[in-house]
């Protein structure tokens, strides 16, 4: 199967789909544990710098159309601000998540309660998995990684609930320990992606599925250029990723910088922050 590619004529000068965003504000942000190579206890954070940097990512997306709601920090949750490691959200079902990470067990929960007392069909899951982080979803299919954060088994678990085929990648750098960190949809039926953050079967998977993706380098996936929002027309992404920026311009997409410095210390950009709410089909 191969998805239908992208190509410059049909992204230029397209409005973007507005979407409708699940955050949480940084107001307890901090790096006191180490579970992944970008968290360092020993360096100094400054939570107030987190909260501005993360209130200007909330901004572009409401002037760009986009509805963001809000679920409440909660103290002693650290990493709560990364909304996307939450749950997965498809047709208004909720997929919650499973922590790898004891430190992080409570989130889980949180994100469920938050959809269940909204009304949402809600799914505790049985197997690890950390939502978003590792399941990114196209028109078509769902992308789902493994390797360091998510079994195997959460992937077939959240095809049966969702109704939606999952195809599995293999991540195999420990740098991109989420799918989120190494790869994005672009749309609804391309991605950009960085190649060595893959298995060698998952490269040849995701080379078959997206002939026409846009592939970053080094250099961009190292400063989670990769960890971006698109609507489809506008990508919201972190400022240094600079050659990925000019491609995705040649591309025809308009690109929305921000600086999210103080996050990425935990290993986070605009894309951890963002937990997508997608409504049933039906009711669209």
């Amino acid at each position: 199967m191969t998805l239908a590619p992208a190509t410059e004529a049909t992204d230029r000068g397209r409005t973007g789909t507005t979407r409708h965003f699940l955050m949480c504000r940084p107001d307890f942000f901090t790096v006191s544990y180490s579970i992944n190579p970008w968290m360092h206890p020993e360096k100094d954070t400054d939570t107030a710098r987190a909260v501005r940097q993360w209130e200007s990512l909330r901004q572009a997306y409401e002037s760009l159309g986009h509805t963001v709601s809000l679920i409440d920090p909660i103290e002693g949750l650290p990493d709560m601000v990364f909304a996307a490691n939450g749950a997965l959200v498809v047709d208004g079902r909720v997929y919650g998540a499973k922590f790898a990470h004891p430190q992080r067990a409570a989130e889980g929960p949180a994100y469920l309660r938050w959809f269940a007392e909204r009304g949402y069909e809600t799914l505790e899951a049985s197997f690890t998995n950390e939502g978003e982080g590792d399941y990114l979803t196209l028109d078509e299919v769902i992308l789902a990684g493994t390797g360091f954060r998510t079994d195997v088994a959460a992937h077939m678990e959240a095809q049966e609930f969702l109704g939606r085929p999952v195809v599995t990648l293999r991540l195999v750098d420990p740098r991109f320990y989420h799918l989120d960190t190494a790869l994005f949809p672009l749309n609804g039926h391309n991605v950009a992606y960085y190649p060595e953050a893959f298995s060698e079967g998952s490269r040849k998977v995701l080379r078959r599925l997206f002939p026409d993706a846009v592939i970053a380098t080094s250099a961009d996936a190292e400063v989670l250029g990769l960890n971006a929002v698109s609507d489809g027309r506008n990508v919201v992404l972190n400022a240094e990723a600079t050659g990925l920026t000019l491609e995705l311009k040649r591309r025809g997409f308009e690109v929305v910088p921000v600086d999210l410095s103080e996050l990425r210390k935990s290993g986070g950009g605009p894309k951890c922050c963002t937990l997508e709410i997608r409504p049933n089909r039906e009711t669209r």
